[in-house]
């Protein structure tokens, strides 16, 4: 029998692609993604079933650029979803989800007499950083983005809409959470952290994640698939917090280590860093082996 490392997590990390597909990418698994679609419009929408579409896309003729999306579907009304998971900052990714829309937009066009009437687009992002021109602004981390008159600020098309969820800014508590949206946050922001479902996620939808998300249930061609996949996500990491560390380029990563070397609590950290707080232990331990930084 193969014998799998022990893993100090319980749940699967949604910032693996595996873990993400698994969750969110997969036919058995659909109303996971319908309730958090759902739940990213307060109300507003009420997604009741969903296909899911080809994610690759290689564009309209050679030498275009493809597109590949990680989890690409549409509704019953025809409306499509582009659901983007962003490990790490990327300096152009707002550009990239903008190109993205266009892949979906085009596919809408019909041959003959097609008066040009598009059914609604969504681009959303799920980030694992902060905007760097956010950084400042710990309290909005939900940002919905349509098409506006400049003028009269009203919405001028609204059939274009982007989403981008800056997870690391999500602080509230198990007991602090009141919406579906505000559960959702709490799973995407902690979930290979948690070693219990928490009380406050009683709804049916969580039994089926929580069930889904448990690393031992993994078949062994799951768990080879997973092992690999949070390999490939950990060497990531640790390039990107190498560099922040030599170059020190990110604002925030500045603040945190001013404000620790200033004795400022924790707390106060993670408000005004919108840093979450392994981050700031990291930095922490990496002042006390280069105290000249």
């Amino acid at each position: 029998m193969t014998k799998f490392p022990d893993y100090r997590e319980r749940y699967v990390s949604l910032y693996t692609d595996f873990g993400f597909k698994k969750i969110f990418g997969t036919e058995l698994n659909k109303e996971l993604l319908i309730s958090f679609l759902n739940s990213l419009f307060h109300g507003e929408q009420n997604i009741t079933d969903i296909q899911y579409l080809n994610g690759e896309h290689l564009g309209t003729h050679e030498g275009t650029r493809p597109a590949i999306f990680d989890v690409y579907c549409q509704n019953d009304k025809g409306e499509r979803f582009i659901v983007e998971m962003q490990k790490a900052y990327q300096k152009y990714f707002k550009d990239r989800t903008v190109f993205y829309s266009s892949f979906p937009i085009q596919e809408q066009a019909k041959r003959g007499g097609w008066n040009f009437k598009l059914e609604s687009v969504y681009t959303i992002g799920i980030l694992n950083f902060v905007f760097p021109e956010d950084e400042y602004s710990p309290e909005c981390y939900h940002h919905e983005v349509k098409l506006m008159d400049t003028a009269d600020k009203h919405v001028f098309f609204d059939k274009l809409t982007y989403i981008y969820l800056e997870v690391p800014k999500f602080n509230k508590k198990e007991d602090e959470l009141e919406t579906m949206f505000d559960k959702w946050m709490f799973v995407l922001r902690n979930l290979s952290n948690l070693m219990d479902r928490p009380a406050a996620l009683q709804e049916r939808v969580f039994t089926r994640l929580f069930d889904t998300a448990e690393i031992a249930k993994f078949t062994q061609q799951e768990m080879y698939d997973y092992q690999a996949s949070l390999k490939e996500f950990r060497d990531y990491n640790n390039v990107i917090d190498t560099s922040k560390m030599q170059a020190g380029e990110d604002a925030r990563f500045k603040m945190a280590l001013n404000l620790i070397k200033n004795g400022v609590s924790m707390e106060t950290i993670i408000k005004s860093s919108g840093m979450p707080e392994k981050e700031i232990e990291k930095l922490k331990e990496y002042l006390k082996n280069n105290p000249l930084s």
